[in-house]
């Protein structure tokens, strides 16, 4: 009996270093993977700080108006561009709708449809002059514009563009549309449209300035197909063409 308990007493420390031991090397196991994880998640970029770049930003907008500006201006110059569009489509002025039914009333229908026509063929015509003024508004964007934008309304980049050129815009424009009117007959229909109103019976004369009218009904129809281009690059990945693109409006899904 006193044999066994010396053996016990013998055999009991050497069992508590390897009971020692084993815990310590767990403790140092664990030590090591929390230092592991610590230091990958100090030295892993997020993905947010490789795109919020501000030139990157600016770059990235830029792209977004000039794509926005190729492809939407160029639809609008084409044949129907404005006519067929039903969002842009130029109707008769508020102030001539009397016009118009009042022509038909009196069989003169086929007229106040020549007369749309003319207007929409002109804006065609006149807005290929928009391309260059918008492209040097986009480049004289600055960073801080940027930033304001893409944090902005889903059609900030577009007022801004707006807001960069309307008076630039319009003087270039009222000359060409005013060329456009009598490139596509539409001074030949208006003029005998107005005549002839104006000899109907009981009518207030009128001699509406039709120039001023198409030009900043081409305007708004610009301006309104660059904001559905903005407003898809905002909101449909597909949009995003390029990697620029994807990482900029990226940060917008983060929101």
């Amino acid at each position: 009996m006193n044999k066994k308990i010396f053996l016990l007493l013998l055999i009991a420390p050497v069992i508590s270093i390897a009971q020692l031991k084993t815990v310590s090397k767990k403790v140092k196991t664990k030590a090591t993977a929390v230092k592991t994880k610590v230091a990958t998640t100090v030295t892993t970029p997020t993905s947010t700080s490789n795109i919020a770049n501000p030139l990157d930003i600016a770059a990235g907008l830029k792209e977004a108006l000039n794509n926005g500006i190729t492809k939407e201006v160029s639809k609008l110059t084409a044949m129907d561009g404005f006519y067929k569009n039903e969002a842009v489509k130029i109707l008769m002025p508020e102030e001539l709708q009397k016009v118009e039914s009042t022509l038909r009333k009196f069989g003169m229908g086929n007229l106040a449809d020549q007369g749309v026509l003319a207007m929409n063929r002109a804006a065609e015509d006149a807005v290929k002059e928009a391309t260059p003024i918008f492209v040097s508004a986009v480049k004289n964007m600055t960073i801080t514009d940027a930033k304001s934008i893409l944090l902005g309304n889903e059609n900030a980049a577009t007022v801004y563009l707006q807001g960069s050129t309307n008076k630039e815009l319009y003087a270039k424009f009222s000359p060409v549309v005013q060329q456009s009117i009598g490139k596509v007959g539409a001074d030949t229909i208006w003029n005998t449209i107005i005549t002839k109103y104006n000899q109907l019976p009981f009518v207030t004369k009128i001699n509406p300035d039709i120039t001023d009218y198409i030009t900043n009904k081409a305007m708004d129809g610009v301006f309104k197909m660059i904001a559905v281009e903005e407003k898809n690059i905002r909101t449909d990945l597909k949009s995003r063409t390029s990697p620029l693109l994807q990482s900029v409006f990226g940060l917008l899904d983060k929101k």
